[in-house]
């Protein structure tokens, strides 16, 4: 705490203009962190759909029920879990974690495959898990 002198009385305050800029910095910092977020693309994103991944075959790992298939692009990894054969619906998943960030996840009964799951990946490592009904297999950490 300071004291202000005020002419006939003392003031005990912790405001001032020091206080005031430091505190209209952080709101400025925040509401630009905000208005980058609205503008800025997700970092990961889990594609539905039957498009499958882009870039290069780099990585396909076998296991009893299906595979997994790991791509790779310039910017990007993307994974699938394929089963074997197709036909009924079964509980199949894949997930791919870029090394320091969070795993994208999907998951459900599908007849073919489970993703494709694509995160960014320039100049990271990667982790790949996946499961075809009762078999599952993982990468380990790949594309360093």
């Amino acid at each position: 705490m300071r004291t202000i002198d005020r002419g006939d009385r003392m003031v005990k305050g912790r405001g001032g203009p020091g206080r005031r800029a430091a505190t209209l910095g952080a709101l400025t910092a925040a509401l630009w962190l905000c208005v980058g977020g609205l503008f800025a693309g997700p970092p990961v994103q889990a594609a539905g759909g039957g498009g499958g991944c882009t870039g290069r075959l780099a990585r396909t790992v076998p296991f009893e029920a299906g595979e997994l298939r790991v791509y790779k692009s310039r910017t990007r990894a993307c994974a699938m879990a394929v089963a074997r054969t197709a036909g009924e619906r079964r509980r199949m998943a894949v997930s791919i974690q870029p090394r320091g960030g969070a795993p994208v996840l999907d998951a459900g009964r599908f007849a073919r495959y489970a993703g494709p799951v694509t995160v960014g990946a320039i100049s990271r490592c990667v982790y790949v898990k996946g499961t075809v009904g009762g078999g599952s297999a993982d990468s380990g950490w790949i594309l360093c």
